[in-house]
């Protein structure tokens, strides 16, 4: 009964890749057959608690797991140069970070589901700057842009257009 249950906990292992230290519970590093990169803590044979996760197109995330799921604070950084830096919950930004366009452009401020939303600071590579409210991606709310060129808009905002003081 015992090497039973031992192969049928082996197998999967098996299907998704090759294991050196303790993939079950504990600490791993999981090479998946696609390409995938796993070291860190693993629960349940899902990657949990601290880890570092690498994909086969240059795409990275360091930090905190919760079953297979960014969760908690780490850093992202993708293929084309973009990169996140902040919480994470269930998979998506959420909370405060940091993120740098491949443009250029920059945000700090807070995230809702993978989004930008309550207070925060958009700058352009450009040089334009935006300090205030953000909902759904977009400026909304209470913001002002400083324009590269010195000039000020300061009011409110729907849906990144500027409706006045």
């Amino acid at each position: 009964m015992k090497k039973l249950l031992l192969l049928l906990m082996i197998v999967p292992m098996i299907g998704f890749g090759q294991c050196v230290g303790n993939c079950e519970n504990g600490q791993g590093i999981m090479t998946y057959k696609d390409g995938r990169i796993y070291t860190g803590s693993f629960k349940n044979l899902t990657w949990n608690g601290q880890g570092t996760a690498t994909f086969p197109n240059g795409n990275k995330y360091v930090g905190e797991w919760k079953e297979n799921k960014r969760d908690g604070y780490g850093v992202s950084s993708w293929d084309d140069g973009s990169k996140y830096v902040g919480e994470w919950k269930e998979d998506m930004k959420h909370g405060l970070g940091i993120y740098t366009f491949v443009s250029g452009n920059k945000y700090v401020g807070e995230y809702k589901n993978n989004m930008m939303h309550g207070q925060g600071t958009f700058t352009f590579a450009v040089g334009d700057n935006y300090v205030g409210e953000f909902m759904n991606g977009n400026f909304h709310g209470q913001g002002t842009m400083t324009n590269a060129d010195g000039s000020v808009e300061k009011g409110q905002w729907e849906n990144d257009k500027f409706l006045g003081n």
